[in-house]
């Protein structure tokens, strides 16, 4: 660029008016139409979340403390239908049966998704293969996994047993023995859904800094000290929310209990989902079925809050 065209940029620059700010009313308008194209583009989902999930919510809450029958008018009960779902037997053992189902879930399905990310990390070949594998069970739909189980655990001709007669162990009643039932559907719940956990698990570990293995080989740690003084500190956030995530999602269990055993033998795989169940559409009684969510829902948020301050919390501090 010649000099002569330079100075003429220059010229035009110096002479180009100063857009003076905007009005504040006229800011004013322009920040309402933004936000208003934004809340058309999400009527749509807001629509859905208010129609299939905020108001059936709602009307739980409702029907929780009416008589409500399907076609008859509501009759306003006050607190009969909480009186009347703790005075059932069914109550307590299903409770019982939850919180149990939710220990084994904790001690079985919470050790073995970290354990298995422990050995992909350390795969160097067929690393992506054995990913696809362990993931698996998730893709295959809940009720086909458990129908599946339930061949499994036939005690005459199943799978497990046929296996336990070929290395010539003892057979067990699996899912019909009323102290082999729980544990044998916190085996399904493990197997249908470590497959996502060990993924997050795993993403967490490979985010580990290699210089700290480094670190610490050359100070002579073994492997079970390099788990538990580096990776399992580096991944305690992951772990911690894993696991409130797990209680939330195990206190909810209903479909291994209602496809494999029908909430038996002897009501031992009762839960509180499957209870809700058997109160609404067996005993036609929304009432009670509506008291027991919403004491699951309280118990249940409480877990929920836990582990939105500890996001919130962890977000803070990065």
């Amino acid at each position: 660029m010649t000099k002569t065209a330079q100075r003429r940029t220059v010229e035009k620059a110096a002479v180009r008016p100063v857009q003076a700010p905007l009005p504040a009313g006229e800011r004013g308008r322009r920040r309402l139409a933004d936000q208003t194209r934004a809340y058309a583009f999400l009527l749509g989902g807001l629509v859905c979340f208010a129609l299939f999930s905020w108001y059936p919510a709602i009307r739980a809450v409702v029907i929780a403390f009416q008589k409500y029958t399907p076609g008859a008018p509501a009759e306003w009960v006050g607190t009969d239908n909480f009186t009347r779902v703790f005075d059932d037997p069914e109550f307590t053992a299903a409770w019982r049966n939850t919180f149990t189902f939710t220990l084994l879930a904790l001690l079985i399905g919470f050790a073995i998704p970290f354990v298995l990310a422990l050995v992909l990390n350390e795969l160097r070949h067929a690393r992506a293969f054995f990913r696809v594998v362990v993931y698996l069970p998730v893709m295959i739909p809940p009720v086909v996994s458990a129908l599946l189980w339930k061949w499994f655990y036939d005690p005459g001709t199943g799978l497990a047993n046929e296996v336990l007669r070929l290395v010539g162990l003892p057979t067990s009643n699996w899912s019909n023995g009323a102290d082999t039932a729980l544990v044998s559907l916190v085996i399904v719940a493990t197997w249908a859904n470590m497959g996502g956990t060990v993924l997050i698990y795993l993403a967490a570990l490979q985010s580990v800094p290699g210089e700290l293995y480094e670190a610490a080989e050359l100070d002579g740690a073994n492997l079970l000290q390099r788990i538990r003084h580096v990776t399992i500190p580096q991944t305690r956030f992951v772990i911690l929310m894993l696991m409130l995530l797990q209680i939330i999602a195990t206190m909810q269990v209903f479909t291994e209990p209602f496809v494999i055993t029908g909430g038996g033998p002897e009501n031992a795989t009762v839960t509180v989902l499957y209870l809700i169940y058997k109160y609404a559409f067996l005993y036609n009684d929304f009432g009670g079925a509506c008291a027991l969510s919403v004491l699951l829902l309280l118990f249940l948020g409480a877990f929920s809050a836990v582990y939105l301050r500890l996001t919130r919390s962890e977000g803070e501090d990065a």
